[in-house]
């Protein structure tokens, strides 16, 4: 590793959490004479790029911070470096150095850098939050944002990403994940109600669930804690749609649990399937409820989409979207990597409906990429 990366890092690691691109544009002109640094971070709808510092959002699609992103390369254009920002598979943005000495390869890993820095920094600082929203969050989408995983993950054996519309209004859908390198566990939920009141319910469900997961309990314990939950505190008078899976990373073994939930769709071999799911009652409609598990045995290569009814009942021009379109689309999303799907799918939405939507919608992509050594 070069001495300018490992300064990098150091600078990294001693900077003021509003000062990271300050400090990385110091090393980044004394070590390679980049004379030009800038941070876009892509907004909630992954449809815009937005610099750290300006006004300026990247939206064209041809555009080479957009390839970048879309594929997680460096990119050089006329004298310009494009770097992916990302960590883990969650993708923060790109950063922009000019002009870029090639290779881009040590540039690269100080742009990974930045954007482990970003994520340790976020919560102490609304600087890189304010700047990658183009306009207004509603209270009940800032409550629903703050409580999400992340938005995408990549480890050996599997990728995941998910995504939340109309993003910069979303009630009370919502999904929610957790891996220890061997189980990943998802949860979705597919929320009711109107503003901070659905925003509400779907954070007491989703903190039940976290909290019966780090307790150690089954599929069927977590979802009998939450109904529980939200039994006691709306008496049967508000309740909430869930689908709760736990996949085994070793032998592809998905165990779940239906609890009103959304669709589950099986992209096998470019043929798509809905998993038969015994539907069970809703989180909180009654009191004690007793959940049962359903275990099916995944191939590797297979991926899994979970969208709720907002994606299926969207209306365009009197038209409801519906299983059909749904399922012509994932079937063509095989060669994308689980977040490019699931914006994919959204941007179908939108084009659909001609504006963003007016129901919640949450869709979740999983890849199975088989047990790894």
């Amino acid at each position: 590793m070069s001495e300018p990366v490992n300064q990098a890092r150091r600078v990294l690691h001693e900077a003021p959490a509003d000062l990271l691109l300050d400090r990385i544009a110091d090393v980044l002109a004394a070590g390679y004479g980049v004379t030009r640094v800038d941070l876009l971070q892509v907004d909630y709808r992954l449809a815009a790029l937005l610099p750290l510092v300006g006004d300026e959002p990247v939206t064209a699609p041809g555009h080479p911070a957009w390839r970048c992103f879309d594929h997680q390369i460096p990119t050089l254009a006329d004298g310009t470096g494009y770097l992916p920002v990302s960590m883990r598979g969650e993708r923060r943005g790109v950063l922009v150095v000019s002009p870029a000495p090639a290779p881009l390869d040590e540039l690269t890993e100080i742009a990974t850098a930045l954007a482990h820095e970003i994520s340790a920094v976020t919560y102490g600082t609304d600087v890189y939050r304010s700047a990658h929203r183009s306009r207004r969050l509603t209270l009940a989408a800032e409550m629903q944002w703050e409580m999400l995983p992340g938005r995408s993950r990549i480890r050996p054996s599997f990728s995941l990403a998910g995504q939340l519309e109309p993003a910069y209004a979303v009630r009370g859908d919502s999904f929610d994940w957790s891996d220890d390198g061997t189980r990943v566990w998802l949860s979705t939920i597919n929320g009711t109600g109107e503003g901070v009141a659905a925003a509400m319910l779907t954070s007491l469900a989703t903190h039940a669930l976290r909290n019966a997961r780090r307790s150690g309990l089954g599929l069927a314990d977590q979802a009998a804690l939450a109904d529980q939950a939200v039994y006691d505190l709306h008496r049967g008078g508000q309740h909430l749609a869930a689908l709760l899976m736990h996949l085994d990373l070793r032998s592809g073994q998905l165990t779940v649990v239906d609890a009103g939930s959304p669709r589950l769709v099986l992209l096998r071999d470019g043929k798509i399937q809905e998993l038969p799911l015994e539907a069970q009652f809703p989180l909180g409609m009654f009191e004690a409820t007793d959940y049962r598990e359903q275990h099916f045995e995944l191939c590797r290569n297979d991926r899994l989409f979970v969208v709720s009814d907002g994606v299926v009942d969207a209306v365009g021009q009197d038209v409801r979207y519906g299983e059909t379109a749904l399922d012509r689309f994932l079937s063509r999303t095989r060669a994308m990597e689980p977040l490019d799907a699931v914006r994919s799918l959204i941007g179908d939405l939108r084009a659909f409906v001609a504006s963003d939507l007016v129901d919640d919608a949450v869709v979740v992509c999983l890849d199975w990429t088989g047990p790894q050594d």
